[in-house]
């Protein structure tokens, strides 16, 4: 199963990609897919659409925007659920110790890693980003 991952820019900025991608690693994910991406904010509105009528919409979509992201299709059994797991809660100061977002993030708001929330949301985030034709390519 695959699932998308997007290291944000609070954790790209502050040079922790390499440690955040080292802990998906070390729990047993595949990178799959991975692209260094400077989200536009027509991209993230896009993105981010499910949430336009929630009080954090603009701010996270400026957020989003102020920085690159390393986008990734990462595999695993059960990968959403999973990866939700290992990430932590959204807030850090709630994360279990050792997930990524206790160990890299600064704040809710600025929480180092999105991760696809449900299996048809992984589905079309991936989409999003990578092009079917493409993962086919990474296949063999």
């Amino acid at each position: 199963m695959q699932t998308l991952a997007i290291i944000k820019p609070d954790a790209v900025g502050a040079g922790k990609t390499g440690q955040v991608l080292s802990v998906l690693e070390q729990k047993g994910f595949k990178v799959r897919a991975a692209r260094l991406v400077r989200l536009s904010r027509v991209e993230a509105e896009a993105f981010y659409e499910v949430h336009r009528e929630r009080p954090f919409y603009a701010p996270l979509v400026a957020f989003m925007t102020s920085g690159p992201c390393l986008t990734m299709v990462l595999e695993h059994p059960d990968a959403v659920a999973y990866l939700r797991d290992v990430i932590g809660a959204t807030d850090p100061a709630q994360a279990a110790p050792g997930t990524v977002r206790r160990l890299y993030a600064e704040s809710k708001e600025r929480n180092a890693i999105h991760a696809s929330d449900s299996p048809e949301n992984a589905v079309r985030e991936v989409a999003f980003f990578f092009p079917e034709a493409e993962l086919r390519k990474l296949d063999g």
